[in-house]
């Protein structure tokens, strides 16, 4: 039983942050009931490949993508165009604690099934919108992409190689950071609205934006600019703040390091053999190392060159030297410390048999998280919700099918 095994969230969401946000609270224990469109569902269904392998080796129609942010729901497909299907949702809100969705603005009123229309089915709803530029202001219509907020953010203009070096241009993350951040900041805000509806009784509605969150969690960058008024710039891996803070070239590789502190990078240098640069005037302090990296890194990445990447490793460990490898994924899944917190997992499928998934960050001592089912296949889960939660019978179910309605 999880901590939220008495909520029920349904999920009108699609693609990454709404979804993302659905999970985390379905990993947590609610009910979570994924809205998805009858026959096409959940556009990230079609994002590949890769496609997960059946028992074998053929290939299924879940996408890599989509298994990555939909465990732990029950999947029914709805036409919301269709007055029978916006009747269903609106049965369906009836009975649930919180409705996600990420459609553009006033997209949902035409329907019905907007804040001020469901509130009036449950005036103690939580409801949350997420949008790429939020409710108000004069982008609020344009449809959001994490691609475009990572750039309007300000995100790529501090990520990518400084200007000089060969390659430099600015570069978005790996993974789509400013939709994940918004699910995970859309789950902190539902957790609080829960509480307070628990405690008062009132339901309230939540607007979350991609932009207002690329820009929050810029964190002490954006708080760098407001605070001197000096447009921050590219570094490549290396710290605006903190020198030395990067990586460095091995005779065989590259590693990270992060020494935070002078005693920490005295011992850096010390297992180098070159205990000198601690003392050095220009270098004796972290301040001194960031208004002179420009001279300090050369002399820092001709020393590191002079080792292996295990030989740096386990000399900076010993030194108590903030340090690690550059790690793919092969690398990182083979961890000793990944697989000793469990971090992958495998779950049985309907249609792959068993699936690979990573498993839930949150470690709750009293109500766990847990993988109660895999990502569901395209509406698995209709006529038992229909059954269950609208009582509906094998004839009014089959009708809502020949319909098209579900």
């Amino acid at each position: 039983m999880g901590a939220l095994s008495h909520i029920r969230v349904l999920d009108l969401s699609r693609v990454l942050a709404g979804p993302w946000c659905a999970q985390n609270l379905a990993d947590l224990g609610a009910d979570v009931i994924k809205v998805e469109r009858p026959g096409s569902g959940d556009d990230t269904r079609h994002w590949g490949p890769p496609f997960v392998k059946d028992a074998q080796g053929g290939e299924t129609e879940e996408s890599a993508y989509f298994i990555c942010i939909n465990r732990n729901k029950r999947s029914i497909t709805v036409d919301i165009s269709k007055p029978g299907g916006q009747e269903i949702i609106r049965q369906l809100v009836a009975q649930s604690d919180v409705v996600l969705e990420n459609y553009k603005v006033g997209d949902l009123a035409k329907y019905g099934l907007d804040y001020q229309s469901l509130q009036q089915v449950k005036p103690d709803l939580v409801y949350c919108s997420i949008t790429g530029f939020g409710q108000t202001g004069p982008y609020s219509h344009r449809p959001g992409y994490d691609f475009i907020v990572q750039g309007m953010g300000g995100f790529m203009s501090v990520t990518g190689e400084a200007d000089g070096v060969t390659g430099s241009s600015p570069q978005k993350a790996g993974v789509a950071i400013a939709d994940i951040f918004t699910g995970m900041y859309a789950s902190t805000a539902i957790l609080a609205a829960i509480i307070h509806r628990d405690q008062t009784g009132e339901g309230q509605y939540i607007d979350m934006s991609l932009l207002d969150t690329q820009i929050a969690v810029m964190a002490n960058v954006s708080s760098a600019y407001l605070s001197s008024g000096e447009v921050p710039r590219r570094l490549g891996n290396a710290s605006s703040t903190i020198v030395p803070y990067q990586t460095f070239p091995t005779s065989d590789g590259w590693i990270i390091v992060a020494a935070g502190n002078d005693g920490q990078f005295r011992h850096f240098v010390t297992a180098g053999g070159q205990a000198h640069l601690a003392d050095h005037p220009r270098y004796i302090s972290n301040p001194l190392r960031v208004a002179h990296r420009d001279e300090l890194v050369p002399l820092l990445e001709e020393m590191t060159r002079k080792k292996t990447k295990n030989e740096w490793i386990n000399l900076l460990e010993q030194a108590n030297v903030p340090c690690g490898p550059i790690n793919n994924f092969k690398e990182a899944f083979e961890n000793e410390q990944v697989i000793a917190r469990g971090v992958q997992i495998e779950v049985p499928h309907a249609t792959a048999g068993k699936m690979k998934l990573v498993a839930s960050p949150m470690r709750l001592s009293k109500t766990p998280t847990e993988v109660r089912m895999a990502p569901p296949t395209l509406g698995q889960h209709t006529d038992e919700i229909l059954r269950e939660q609208l009582h509906l019978d094998a004839k009014a179910i089959e009708q809502l099918h020949q319909k098209g309605i579900v």
